[in-house]
């Protein structure tokens, strides 16, 4: 640990813990400067995924179901890079191009969480990488 201004307190993190990047084919490769995901502490903290083919790179799907089921596909790839499934899975971030979809986007949503539902925050936004309808970003507990 080192002193900045104002009397903060800056940590190394990896003096506290360490911090392991999560890297995977069975997931899209980050398309920016970030990574798919990052366990510290316990748990995984996973990138937002949209509806990306891991091997081609190309945007899946032209319907929220499609699209959801693509995200979340992705997601297992990231769980599983880290011996993980969807039961980890203790809250996610999902953000909808139309809210207006949202009994769709759940329908498909809940069958990846069958025995374990995480904690949620949905919301619209805007537009999202890729003109993409769907990303959910995950916090998971690592065993």
């Amino acid at each position: 640990m080192g002193k900045m201004e104002n009397n903060v307190t800056k940590l190394d993190f990896q003096e506290v813990a360490p911090v392991y990047t999560v890297e995977t084919n069975e997931a899209p490769q980050a398309i920016g400067p970030y990574v798919q995901g990052k366990v510290v502490n316990g748990f995984l903290y996973a990138s937002g995924q949209i509806a990306l083919d891991p091997v081609t790179g190309e945007l899946v799907g032209e319907t929220i179901q499609e699209q959801t089921k693509q995200v979340l596909q992705n997601v297992g790839g990231i769980l599983r890079a880290v011996d993980l499934d969807y039961d980890q899975v203790i809250k996610t971030t999902c953000f909808l191009n139309d809210i207006g979809e949202f009994v769709e986007f759940n329908q498909v949503y809940e069958s990846f969480f069958i025995n374990e539902k995480p904690s949620r925050s949905c919301v619209e936004v805007a537009r999202l990488p890729k003109d993409a309808l769907v990303e959910v970003e995950i916090v998971a507990v690592v065993k």
